[in-house]
């Protein structure tokens, strides 16, 4: 898979993506990942891309020409282009995994006021937030996204059903979790988990997971009102 990113401040990216998993993923050639400073397809010595709004108004928004310049030399078949902006709809891991089924995904990190109408009415493909809170600029939201995104490409996380098992990949949250000792400090690892007894352990896991939804995340059982009113918020 390829990310290409357009963004005013790469050097926020430097670390994030150069450790860990991503890192691993790039090295083994799982993932193709390009930063782009927007500034390089401006055209005035000052490399503008920014000005006032029409109307008035507090703050800058960004300029339509460099942005359509940078999509139109980037842009191929099979890419989806996304806006980070808090407008977008909530990226949460069903959208993940769509995006992780992409040959190409190019993302515009907004930042001031936001982007000017038009990038968004004629160019981008689809709008995304990671949160109802509003960041500096658009590169933190493109770093969760990238990471998310990641993890799910095949053979990145070395056993594929790791991704499978992890919270929001399925309907419930993730079970707990032990390891080693089986007795710390007088807290006991569950007995059905060093019982051996794999469907037992399945059962139990199963049942933990629904148990801690229900708990923390009322919103995510299905057919519960809060689940309801949190699908109208995303969809809205």
């Amino acid at each position: 898979m390829t990310i290409d990113v357009l963004t005013l401040f790469p050097a926020m990216f430097a670390g994030p993506l150069d450790e860990s998993i991503i890192r691993r993923a790039r090295d083994q050639g799982l993932l193709e990942l390009r930063l782009h400073q927007l500034r390089d397809w401006t055209h005035d010595r000052h490399k503008t891309v920014d000005d006032r709004p029409f109307g008035g108004g507090p703050g800058m928004l960004m300029k339509p020409e460099p942005i359509f310049e940078a999509v139109a030399s980037l842009r191929r078949e099979g890419s989806r282009l996304v806006l980070l902006s808090p407008a977008g709809r909530r990226f949460d891991q069903t959208i993940a995994r769509e995006l992780a089924a992409l040959p190409h995904l190019l993302l515009l990190c907004g930042s001031y006021e936001g982007v000017d109408e038009r990038v968004r009415e004629f160019l981008v493909d689809d709008e995304l937030s990671i949160g109802d809170y509003v960041l500096t600029n658009g590169a933190l939201p493109a770093m969760v996204i990238i990471d998310a995104v990641t993890r799910l490409l095949p053979g990145v996380l070395g056993d594929d059903a790791s991704a499978h098992d992890e919270s929001f990949s399925q309907e419930w949250l993730e079970y707990p979790q032990y390891t080693r000792p089986t007795d710390f400090r007088g807290m006991r690892v569950p007995e059905v988990l060093v019982s051996g007894n794999h469907a037992e352990i399945a059962r139990w896991r199963a049942a933990q997971g629904r148990l801690r939804t229900q708990q923390r995340r009322p919103d995510l059982v299905p057919g519960t009102a809060a689940e309801s009113a949190a699908v109208r918020k995303r969809t809205t």
